[in-house]
């Protein structure tokens, strides 16, 4: 037969314990609470420090994402500045070509053209100004790389009468932004090589112009070869015409002006007398251009690169008003025309490059919002409180805490005094 075994719980004990217990309970019930109140299941790193560390980091993301948007904001605002100014240049320039045609009526009469001239200057002064438009925080939209405050300069003395003041280039895109400007001197400043832009004139070094009783006119430029192209001037002079037979034989001469490779002397070509003269001058480096008409000792051809399109009006508005006679006028409006179509192609390649910019943006800015999204998911995941099963767990807590409670009030009246008593 064993002898049961018998140990005392001291009152202060049991009580100590279960004063312990009930705080435990109290506090997780309390826990339970703020979770509830806020939504969350992480409320504080203890609660879960591995989920707290992850909702951290989508949190951080979702800062940075935020703030690239911002910043992709104010790339698309100036972009878009900039593709609006574009259009009001090529809506300028639309209007220019049309004007400087109009010049070409014959019925005009000199001061009519003049008149147009002056229309024409009015013009120009518009388009420089939208090549220096700034956007909305003051900086230059079409500052390429970098730019003063005003990319664009000039008149200055010849032959660079128009200059760019920053770094050519385009800025990349990043995977999250567009660039903040574009690049002006790709859009408004001319390259020999890249554009074939010159203006050629026509004269006499004997009386100035051709005589009304014969014409001489070119045509425009043509690239023939753009890496011979040196971005030189030129000057073709007419030292001989012979008939004989009735074939014409025209000499002539061609200085450069930086000299390169030239000048070219004693060049020659020959037509049929009862034709109209048909000159072609190929020995230019990479460009040629053809002289049509009668022509005579003393004419004198200048070929003259443009460094812009500012320089290109400016040249319209210069030989346009000045025209003296119809071969004056031909060979302006002829000239200016061919020259105004290249400034518009490079101003449209330019706005087209913006529309891909702006185009580029909508789509980051659709990437990141879902990306946004997504990492708002994960985050949700990992800290946010399943509600219907954090009150059921809040009552369980609630109704075990209440039990507790009970149970250790009527603990605490079974002792020998009260029995006793």
């Amino acid at each position: 037969m064993t002898t049961p075994s018998f140990s005392r719980l001291g009152s202060s004990n049991a009580y100590d314990i279960t004063r312990s217990n009930l705080l435990a309970r109290q506090t997780n019930l309390s826990n339970l609470q703020d979770q509830m109140t806020s939504g969350k299941r992480v409320v504080v790193a203890s609660d879960d420090p591995t989920s707290a560390a992850q909702a951290e980091r989508s949190l951080t993301r979702i800062t940075r994402i935020a703030a690239d948007l911002r910043a992709l904001e104010s790339q698309r605002s100036a972009i878009s500045t900039a593709e609006g100014a574009l259009g009001e240049a090529s809506e300028a320039l639309q209007t220019i070509r049309e004007r400087v045609f109009a010049s070409g009526n014959a019925a005009y009469s000199t001061e009519q053209r003049k008149s147009i001239a002056f229309e024409l200057s009015g013009l120009r002064d518009q388009l420089f100004q939208i090549a220096n438009r700034k956007d909305a925080s003051g900086l230059p939209i079409f500052g390429g790389l970098g730019s003063a405050l005003a990319p664009f300069t000039g008149p200055t003395a010849p032959p660079q009468d128009y200059t760019f003041n920053g770094l050519p280039g385009q800025t990349a895109n990043s995977d999250v932004g567009i660039p903040l400007a574009l690049d002006g001197d790709s859009g408004f400043m001319h390259k020999a090589a890249r554009d074939g832009v010159y203006n050629v004139k026509v004269s006499n070094s004997i009386t100035g112009i051709i005589p009304n009783n014969r014409t001489l006119t070119t045509t425009s430029v043509s690239l023939a070869n753009s890496s011979l192209v040196n971005g030189s001037a030129y000057s073709i002079s007419v030292t001989g015409v012979n008939t004989t037979a009735g074939i014409t034989t025209v000499t002539y001469d061609v200085a450069e002006n930086p000299n390169v490779g030239g000048p070219y002397t004693g060049l020659t070509t020959s037509y049929p007398s009862t034709q109209t003269g048909i000159i072609p001058v190929t020995v230019m480096p990479g460009i040629s251009l053809t002289i049509t008409g009668t022509p005579a000792v003393g004419d004198t051809i200048k070929v003259d690169p443009s460094a812009s399109i500012f320089s290109v009006l400016d040249n319209a508005i210069k030989d346009i008003g000045g025209a003296t006679d119809g071969n004056d006028v031909t060979q302006a409006v002829g000239q200016a025309l061919n020259n105004i179509d290249i400034g518009m192609a490079r101003i449209s390649a330019i706005r087209g490059q913006a529309g891909d910019f702006l185009n580029r943006a909508d789509r980051i800015s659709s990437n990141q919002g879902k990306r946004s999204i997504d990492l708002e998911a994960d985050r949700s995941r990992v800290e946010d409180l399943d509600m219907i099963k954090g009150i059921s767990e809040f009552q369980k807590q609630q109704t075990g805490y209440q039990a507790a409670l009970q149970t250790y009030a009527q603990v605490q009246k079974l002792s020998l005094f009260n029995f006793i008593s």
